[in-house]
């Protein structure tokens, strides 16, 4: 039996429209202070695998941390229509250095 994992885009909807396109499901999320519910709810749901608009990651950094745990959820940070604020990048950074001990992809000490 081959198990379909489910993929959820969340973000404004400027950012996300485009993903309904290729068949994810997208989750409009028009107030930020709205987003950890969301995150939490689409978890319960059994969601694999989750983007989130980057915009969104500071009002969500909890719950983004206390998932890093398992394999899944994976909550992917994406950038938005309206820019790119560097936390995916960030903590791809953070969880590299975790890994190697020292950071590979920027060379800062």
């Amino acid at each position: 039996m081959i198990h379909m994992y489910k993929i959820a885009v969340m973000g404004d909807m400027d950012s996300i429209y485009g993903f309904a396109a290729v068949g994810l499901d997208i989750c409009p999320v028009d107030e930020p202070a709205m987003a950890a519910g969301l995150l939490k709810e689409l978890t319960e749901k059994g969601y694999a695998v989750i983007y989130v608009t980057e915009s969104l990651c500071p009002y969500i950094v909890k719950e983004i941390e206390a998932s890093g745990g398992g394999a899944l959820p994976a909550i992917v940070p994406i950038p938005g229509a309206y820019g790119n604020s560097g936390y995916g990048m960030a903590r791809i950074n953070k969880f590299v250095e975790q890994a190697v001990g020292s950071d590979i992809l920027f060379g800062k000490e």
